[in-house]
């Protein structure tokens, strides 16, 4: 069942939600990321993100690094819902379709397992603007595996 994320209920989520929560990542900080809804039945996620100057090329448009690092947020967050305290999700390749170009201002990235092994996930996620206009798309293999201290 989908349901927002509230920061006052972080110990109800699953571990990396919770580790977000508790101390998100620099990078995803830069992005402007909020979690906005998950669905741990589904393995899906939603997040908010805030495009600015910083996320600029030099002509103009939001840099496509920059939108290839939020698809790369996105897939990570709904692979970490099925990862247990002590594992982690890295993303192992992943391909980003740059479908329009996006500008500056608020935009809303939704990820979902599409299949599941005993340590590898299928991803694929897609970036919206606030018209719900197609940015970009990915499809992303991810593996569950434990953290290495």
């Amino acid at each position: 069942m989908r349901r927002a994320v509230d920061p006052a209920l972080a110990s109800e989520y699953p571990p990396n939600i919770q580790a977000i929560l508790k101390r998100p990542a620099q990078a995803s900080a830069q992005l402007g990321q909020e979690l906005l809804e998950i669905d741990t039945d589904e393995g899906w996620a939603r997040n908010g993100y805030r495009f600015g100057d910083a996320h600029f090329n030099r002509y103009g448009g939001i840099h496509g690094g920059v939108i290839a690092a939020v698809m790369d947020d996105i897939v990570a967050t709904a692979a970490g819902l099925v990862a247990q305290w002590g594992e982690i999700a890295p993303t192992l390749e992943m391909k980003v379709s740059y479908l329009n170009p996006a500008s500056a201002g608020k935009h809303f990235a939704e990820a979902q397992i599409v299949k599941r092994g005993r340590s590898i996930l299928f991803v694929e996620g897609v970036l919206f603007d606030e018209t719900r206009n197609k940015i970009a798309a990915a499809s992303a293999t991810i593996m569950i595996a434990p953290l290495k201290r």
